[in-house]
């Protein structure tokens, strides 16, 4: 008897969705980093457990919107519990409610859906607060089940991943065996090149880049050559991304490449410029590029 179902994972920016979701599947399919709003579109990472297939919707962090980019963000991660059999609330246990924490509990409150909450980076918190939070959001929310785990160390996740296939529904798998996402490489490659960026230049400029893939080449020697144009918003920033001499973007690159070539398992060429567009948040091909809604 199989099962296959949706699950969503929505949270706080931060919270560790990615990182959890990377840790079900087994392998990485999202981009991670300490960095708040790393994850901008709805990226499934397909896990498996036995005869189940759970199909883990990694949701942008839900946050109070102030731009076109910021609320298409945030509504992907709605639709993305919409849709789903399932919601797992990630919640950092070492920060606990949150004002952005508290949108998210309000908008749970009349949800249709069974609930698992998710208390994560349990190593940073003491256990007499750990049992404080969980019963408080239980009381509130009335969840099916509340973990406690540390997805960057495994913890708890074993357990949490038995809960997500029992909770499945029986059907046929939805996705072939071998698959671990539903984003191209294409797609993961841009993120994976954003990853770098967002990890390397965050203090100079947290969100105010985008990744656009102008070329993709297989070449019958088995290498792939990828261009991949950096978009900013101003020049000085094109600067902060290029650095002196290029050796930001030397390095932003290099990383990169690598990271790429793991993920498609072959030899990788790729080639970074820099663009200005002061309205590259206003592109609706970008957005379906990056797998986001227009939002009005």
């Amino acid at each position: 008897m199989t099962r296959a179902g949706f699950v969503a994972v929505i949270g706080a920016p931060n919270a560790g969705k990615s990182t959890l979701v990377n840790a079900l599947v087994g392998q990485k399919v999202a981009i991670v980093s300490d960095k708040a709003q790393t994850t901008r579109a709805r990226l499934m990472g397909i896990a498996v457990e036995g005869e189940t297939q759970i199909l883990l919707v990694d949701t942008p962090g839900i946050f109070e919107p102030r731009r076109r980019l910021d609320r298409a963000m945030v509504a992907a991660a709605w639709t993305g519990a919409e849709d789903a059999e399932l919601i797992v609330l990630v919640i950092d246990s070492s920060t606990g409610v949150t004002a952005a924490v508290e949108r998210i509990l309000a908008g749970l409150e009349t949800r249709k859906h069974p609930l698992i909450i998710a208390l994560n980076k349990i190593d940073l918190v003491k256990k007499p607060a750990l049992l404080a939070l969980s019963a408080a959001l239980t009381e509130r929310l009335n969840p099916d089940k509340v973990f406690m785990i540390s997805a960057a160390q495994g913890d708890g996740v074993p357990d949490l991943k038995a809960a997500l296939a029992q909770a499945m529904p029986e059907g046929p798998w939805l996705y072939p065996e071998d698959e671990l996402s539903d984003a191209t490489d294409r797609m993961i490659a841009a993120e994976l090149t954003r990853e770098q960026i967002v990890n390397q230049l965050y203090q100079e400029m947290p969100y105010a880049t985008a990744i656009e893939t102008e070329t993709w080449e297989d070449r019958p020697d088995g290498a792939t050559v990828i261009r991949q144009q950096i978009l900013v918003a101003r020049d000085s920033q094109k600067a902060i991304v290029i650095g002196k001499g290029g050796s930001r973007l030397k390095r932003i690159g290099e990383a990169a490449r690598k990271a790429i070539a793991e993920h498609l398992g072959r030899p990788v060429h790729l080639y970074l410029h820099v663009k200005v567009n002061p309205k590259w948040d206003e592109d609706r091909s970008l957005y379906r590029e990056i797998g986001l809604e227009w939002a009005d």
